[in-house]
This record gives structure tokens, C-alpha cells and sequence, in this order.
């Protein structure tokens, strides 16, 4: 009899077996929640961060009703330049600061003209010309003094590289 109360009592090894794969499971469903829980984590402080750069030109806009200056993006520029030996790419983000908001209009309206200008300008010069601090200054004044010629000067008050690749 004392065989048969030892034998009730012990379990058999498949049991074990089974709870060690429960237990495994679980754990893996609690690694997968984690895990999407971060990711939704992130996804909501990118949707912020999204909607905080969707703020940011309403701010420029109202700062600009203020008197504060904003700036105008223009499309990035692919050109070929020369570098002594080959041509090169220079990809180029320009963006203008405009003396007032009521300028943008103007902007718009010329601005084939606009890109043309400055597309002459970037072609006209050599990777030597541009390669240093010195020169990229240089290729900004020529920027500016080339769309002052396309819209009134005073208009346009600063140029911005946002995006300066030769490749």
C-alpha cells in the first residue's frame, strides 16, 4: 500500500514537459507585447515629432505677420560641376529668407526665373570654387545678387544651404 501512495503522488515526466512549455509560451507572448508595445511607443512620439514640424511653419507664418522674416524652400538642384580633371554632381538645397511674408507671391510667381538664376550660378563653378567655408560664402552672395535681379532686391535677405552634397 505504501507503493501505491508514493506512485499517486508523483507526477509523470510528460506533465513536466507541458509546463515548461506553457511556461515557455507565456513568456514568449509577454516578450511579443513588450515588443509592440515599444514599437506603438515610437510611433506615437514620431506621430509628435510629425506634428510638431507641422507646427512650425504656422510659427514662421505668424512670426512673420509679427515682422520676423521667413525663409522659402526651393526644390533641391542637381548640377554638374567641374573639378579640374572631371565633372562632378553637386545636389544642392537652397532655401531664401524673404524680408517679409507678403513676398512669398512674388516668389512663386517668378519662380522659373528664380531656379534658372541660380542653376546659372551653381553651373558657372568649379569644385575648387566651393570647397571651402570662403567659397560656399561666395556662392551665397552670388545667389542672392542673382534672384535680386529676378525679383525687387530687398526682398530676398539671406541664403540658406540646408543641403550641400558634390559627389
Amino acid at each position: 500500500m505504501a507503493k501505491e501512495d508514493q506512485a499517486g503522488t508523483e507526477e509523470p515526466a510528460g506533465s513536466k514537459k507541458t509546463l515548461f512549455i506553457i511556461i515557455g509560451a507565456v513568456v514568449a507572448a509577454l516578450l511579443v507585447i513588450v515588443v509592440v508595445v515599444m514599437m506603438m511607443g515610437k510611433g506615437d512620439k514620431k506621430a509628435k515629432k510629425d506634428g510638431e514640424e507641422a507646427a512650425k511653419p504656422q510659427a514662421t507664418a505668424e512670426g512673420a505677420a509679427a515682422g520676423v522674416s521667413t525663409s522659402y524652400s526651393l526644390e533641391p538642384f542637381i548640377v554638374n560641376i567641374y573639378d579640374g580633371q572631371e565633372l562632378r554632381y553637386l545636389k544642392i538645397k537652397v532655401d531664401l529668407e524673404m524680408a517679409n511674408a507678403a513676398v512669398k507671391p512674388d516668389l512663386d510667381a517668378n519662380l522659373a526665373a528664380i531656379r534658372d538664376a541660380i542653376i546659372v550660378v551653381l553651373t558657372s563653378k568649379t569644385l575648387q570654387d566651393i570647397q571651402d567655408v570662403q567659397g560656399k560664402n561666395q556662392l551665397r552672395d552670388d545667389i542672392l545678387n542673382a534672384v535680386s535681379k529676378v525679383v525687387a532686391q530687398g526682398k530676398v535677405t539671406k541664403v540658406y544651404f540646408t543641403d550641400f552634397v558634390v559627389q
